[in-house]
């Protein structure tokens, strides 16, 4: 079992900048692939960004040269960095991984960017 805890939301203004955490805990092998998805009201879960274990990054359009994901291996951690915040960016975020072919998800952490 993997256990997957986010922290670091919050309520900004539009311009603002917030840093997401993710923990992974539990039997935790070798990770390659991380990523943070998104869901706002109405709306299905969108992917934000992954990264493998090397450290590389992918994001949706939406949010780049304005996210940056990276992560820490040793401590099985995974950051998102969030800045020129905009009202649309407004939702909450989840950690996720895939394990054995199973996959993991946090609890949600919410953000909020007030215009």
């Amino acid at each position: 079992q993997v256990q997957l805890v986010e922290s670091g939301g919050g309520l900004v203004q539009a311009g603002g900048s917030l840093r997401l955490s993710c923990a992974a805990s539990g039997t935790v092998f070798s990770i390659n692939v991380m990523d943070w998805y998104r869901q706002a009201p109405g709306k299905q879960r969108e992917l934000v960004a992954t990264t493998t274990r090397f450290g590389s990054g992918n994001y949706a359009d939406s949010v780049k040269g304005r996210f940056t994901i990276s992560r820490d291996n040793a401590k099985n951690m995974v950051y998102l960095q969030m800045s020129s915040l905009r009202p649309e960016d407004t939702a909450i975020y989840y950690c996720h991984l895939k394990q054995s072919s199973i996959d993991y998800w946090g609890q949600g952490t919410q953000v909020t960017v007030s215009s």
